[in-house]
This record gives structure tokens, C-alpha cells and sequence, in this order.
């Protein structure tokens, strides 16, 4: 399983209305980066499916979220729980850092 993507047609339903922890990687095609970040999250959301949901939000199709969410640069993910953002990750990391930074979700 690996992270889908939302959109604002689907936030509402995707992200503030979950169950569970949900991460939002916002990125863009242009973003080398962000490449190099999705394959990471992929891995993690296929490791830990049942304790956190990873969706993608394409800044450049989404700009109403981007700014509502007040994304400056990427890649930016951002953690919501019951429907407010917990945390903020900014930039791209290892797999193990990424680990670290949300070990209170996947743990």
C-alpha cells in the first residue's frame, strides 16, 4: 500500500474527518525533494497501513489548501489528528529521521 493522493475536493472527507492519524505530504512534480521523499513515505505507509493513513496534496493543483495551510516551502508534511495539525515536518529527510519525527504515530 502506498500514500494516495487528496485533493480539496476530498480533504474534508480524506484528512479532517479520519479516524486516525493522517499525514499530508505536500510537494510538487517540479520538487526534487519531494521525489526523493515519496518513495520514503511509501515505504513507511506500507510498513505501519494500520497505525497511520500518508496521503500527497499536490501544491500546484491544491493552492487553496497550500495557503490555507500556509505551505512556504517543500516538502512540507503535516500530521492531523481529529482534524488539527499536530505536526509539522519540513524538508526532506531519511527514512530514519522520518521514523524518528513520527514515532509517536507509528510506534
Amino acid at each position: 500500500m502506498s500514500a494516495r493522493a487528496t485533493s480539496s475536493a476530498t480533504w474534508d472527507a480524506d484528512v479532517l474527518q479520519a479516524t486516525g492519524p493522517v499525514l499530508v505530504d505536500f510537494w510538487a512534480e517540479w520538487c526534487g525533494p519531494c521525489r526523493q521523499v515519496g518513495p520514503i513515505l511509501d515505504e513507511i505507509q506500507a510498513e505501519h497501513a494500520d497505525k497511520i493513513t500518508i496521503l500527497k496534496l499536490n501544491v500546484d493543483e491544491n493552492p487553496d489548501l497550500a495557503m490555507k495551510y500556509q505551505i512556504t516551502s517543500i516538502p512540507a508534511m503535516k500530521v492531523f489528528k481529529s482534524g488539527a495539525v499536530e505536526t509539522t515536518i519540513i524538508g526532506a529527510k531519511p527514512k530514519g529521521a522520518l521514523e524518528k519525527d513520527l514515532a509517536a504515530y507509528i510506534a
